[in-house]
This record gives C-alpha cells, structure tokens and sequence, in this order.
C-alpha cells in the first residue's frame, strides 16, 4: 500500500498524540484508515438511517418478517467459502476487554478461542482505544507481559496461545477524536484499521489470520458493506480474496430473519453467526 508523497491527510486528529500512541498511530495506518474513510463512512449513515425507516415501520405496527426479494438467495443452494483450520473448532471461546492483563490471561486459559473486544465489555476511552492496540500487537508478536505494580507476580504468555479474534465496535459508534471532512468517522473504521495493519502479516505468518467479530449488524445491506471493506483491503494489500474471515454476532432482531442473507453478502468472509445467550 502506498500513498503520494504529496498527500494532504483529510484525517483530523481533535487530541494530541503520545510517543507511545504514535507506534500505532502512525502516518502508514493513518493513511490507510483515510482511504477506508474515504470509501466507506458516507455508507454508514445510508445504512444507519434505514434502521431507523425499519423501526419506525415496527413502532408503528409492522412485525419483522423473511424479505420476499431475497428468498432466491434462502431457497438456493450456495456456499460460504473454506473455513481456516484455526476456525474450525470453537467449542469454548472467552472475551473481553483489550486490557493488557487481561489480554494475557484471556490467551493462556484452556479455551479455543480468545474474542478481545473494543465493543460491549470496553468503554471506548481514546487512551484505551488506542492502548488496546499496542496491546494485541505484543500479543500477536509474543511480546506481550505484565507485571502487578502491587503484588510484583509477572503475567506472559505461553507457548500455545489461543486463537485470537477482535470485536469491532458497531456501526452506530463514532470516534469523536478522529475527523474526516468535518465528521467523527465510524469507531468500525478505526478499529479495524489499527489492528489489521498491524498485525495481518505476523498473523499470516503463524498460520493464522486477520479474523473479526461484528457486533450489532440489522442488515444483509450492513453486511454487505463489510464485504466489501474487507475485499477493498484484500486488493489494497494483494491479499487473497478470504484472506480476511469474520463472525457476525446475531443480537437484534431484524437480522434474525436474514441470516442467510447475512452469510451470502458475507460469503467470501464469513466463517460462522454466533448467538449468544444473553441475545437470546
């Protein structure tokens, strides 16, 4: 991925950068999250907008239901493309929030897989945001401790960690403290950003992936749209196409009645839906 040397960033950073947040935020990742902006935050509020036309059709009385202009897509025969073997068995998996302690234990528990979200468990403070970075990619590049200024016990990771995937936060949650053209860009954007710059190619090099879980999607169209964030960045970097693989969480109703549609505008991405307890 390049950029002209002449390029005018559109971003506006609206608070001042540590030594320390620069090793994440620097002038290549910022670059990349531009062109990502660029593409792809108009599309957001498109999309944010018919959730609230859907509502308001439900407040008024309409009930969701299975849309008739998809049910070629439900009644075909089709399927997702291949699942990673790291993917394929996910039979206890854990989350929580980026903190660096718990970064640690979270990978060295006897789970499958570790889900290290910016989302529902995470209050999205700038310094943490950016802090929870750093501290996947020293996960990622086994350079990750901790040491309790307290009790002095040091926490590391062990020689087999488990499988890690990242929760972005929903489309509804802006970034207040990164402009573009006048705006807060989607806290997606940035999420993804960051951490599939920095670690894509360490995680393809351990025979892993750049895998994300998205919370809170309505839509196929929402979907969709992640579709083609993550096939954009494919071409951008000269991946191959499902280099990039993601879980969509099921946790509202509307998308309830189109999950197959979900996992077709997803097809070349998606590896599974998850529904989890408190959702249902």
């Amino acid at each position: 991925m390049t950029m002209p040397m002449n390029h005018q960033m559109k971003l506006s950073l609206q608070v001042a950068i540590t030594d320390a947040q620069q090793e994440i935020l620097t002038t290549e990742a910022l670059s990349f999250l531009e062109q990502l902006t660029d593409r792809f935050a108009a599309q957001v509020s498109d999309l944010l907008q018919a959730r609230e036309q859907r509502q308001a059709l439900i407040d008024n009385g309409q009930l969701p239901d299975f849309l008739p202009e998809t049910q070629s897509i439900r009644d075909s025969e089709w399927q997702i493309q291949s699942i990673p073997k790291d993917l394929q068995d996910r039979r206890v998996e854990i989350t929580g929030p980026v903190e660096r302690k718990m970064v640690i234990n979270a990978l060295n528990a006897n789970v499958k897989v570790f889900m290290a979200d910016f989302e529902d468990s995470f209050s999205p403070v700038w310094d943490e945001v950016i802090q929870g970075q750093r501290n996947l990619r020293d996960a990622i590049l086994g350079s990750i401790s901790y040491t309790n200024p307290t009790t002095g016990k040091h926490y590391q990771l062990r020689d087999d960690p488990a499988v890690l995937i990242c929760r972005v936060r929903g489309l509804h949650l802006p970034e207040k403290h990164i402009y573009f053209n006048g705006m807060p860009i989607p806290g997606a954007l940035l999420d993804f950003a960051l951490y599939f710059y920095h670690n894509h190619r360490a995680l393809l090099e351990k025979g892993s992936g750049p895998y994300f879980y998205l919370p809170k999607l309505q839509s196929h169209q929402e979907a969709a749209w992640w579709s083609q964030v993550f096939s954009f960045t494919e071409d951008l970097f000269e991946l191959p196409r499902g280099t990039i693989k993601a879980t969509v969480l099921i946790e509202t109703l509307p998308a309830v009645f189109e999950m197959d549609e979900i996992l077709y505008a997803l097809k070349e991405h998606i590896v599974g839906l998850n529904c989890g307890r408190w959702d249902y």
